[in-house]
């Protein structure tokens, strides 16, 4: 029974062992960079570039069809112009950087939006949007997995200014850290994996991965690698579980996944042992280690 359940669908189907490698090469890459969007307080800016990645997308289906490499190099031009813009604008504007985000993702989505209505159907557009992780093909699956290999590699290289910019930016300018070309690589990456989310998650969806097993894992543990092993753990876990339920009850994969991190994120705030709830009201703050 078990094994039917929690098995039999990968070990039987080839399309379910892509998706699940998928899973996991997204739970590689997308734990760190939500973790330090957590840290750096930019969580919503995931959500806004996941939908600046729209037009591109939109654009590379035009020309490549139903292409998932071809839709993940437009997306990630798109991202990268509207990150780089919203950094323009705030160093040579009175307006902040979260506001410059918000009206460019703004344009980016309604643009993005239009061109595939215009030039698509209904069936295209939610495939663009919402994705289909259980349709990753080969080439897909090397590119998700090339980019969480570059994620990997990019923060070992950035690890120590990332962490300084992220507690004591002020230190990272003094000592001639090049505090915003650090910034601009973390943004990089940041574009990076939401277009590997995007392969398989969709351009609404692919941010879900990357902050709610972040949030979760905030509950969890306190030294920096910890969490980002935690939410690395639960953002697989959340795929795993999510695809058999995908499998199982013939729901959409992308949704059923992040729904899933949903409810481990919810649970966090009730169980978590570094301010959770039920620990809060079972033990004083003032008794924590």
């Amino acid at each position: 029974m078990a094994y039917d359940l929690l098995i039999a669908p990968f070990a039987d189907f080839a399309f379910m062992r892509r998706a699940l490698v998928a899973c996991l090469a997204l739970s590689l890459g997308c734990a760190p960079v939500g973790m330090f969007l957590l840290l750096r307080r930019m969580s919503l800016l995931g959500d806004a570039l996941s939908h600046s990645v729209l037009p591109g997308a939109a654009i590379g289906f035009l020309l490549g069809g139903l292409s998932l490499p071809a839709m993940g190099l437009g997306g990630f031009v798109a991202g990268l112009t509207v990150a780089l813009l919203s950094g323009l604008a705030t160093r040579f504007t009175a307006l902040r950087e979260d506001a410059n985000f918000a009206a460019f993702y703004l344009i980016s989505l309604a643009l993005g939006v239009m061109i595939v209505s215009a030039h698509g159907s209904n069936v295209d557009l939610m495939h663009v949007l919402f994705g289909s992780v259980l349709a990753v093909d080969d080439l897909s699956l090397l590119l998700v997995a090339a980019i969480a290999s570059i994620t990997l590699g990019g923060f070992a290289l950035l690890f120590r200014p990332l962490v300084a910019e992220c507690f004591d930016p002020g230190f990272l300018r003094a000592a001639g850290g090049a505090g915003a070309w650090v910034h601009l690589a973390f943004l990089v990456l940041v574009v990076l994996n939401l277009v590997a989310g995007f392969q398989a998650l969709g351009t609404l969806m692919a941010v879900g991965l990357m902050m709610l097993p972040a949030a979760a894992a905030r509950m969890w543990a306190r030294r920096l690698w910890a969490l980002v092993a935690v939410a690395a753990l639960i953002a697989f876990g959340a795929g795993y579980v999510g695809l058999v339920l995908s499998f199982r009850f013939d729901l959409p994969s992308g949704p059923a996944i992040v729904l899933v991190a949903g409810v481990v994120y919810l649970l966090s705030l009730l169980l978590g042992r570094v301010g959770g709830v039920l620990p809060r009201l079972i033990r004083p703050s003032h008794f924590e280690a």
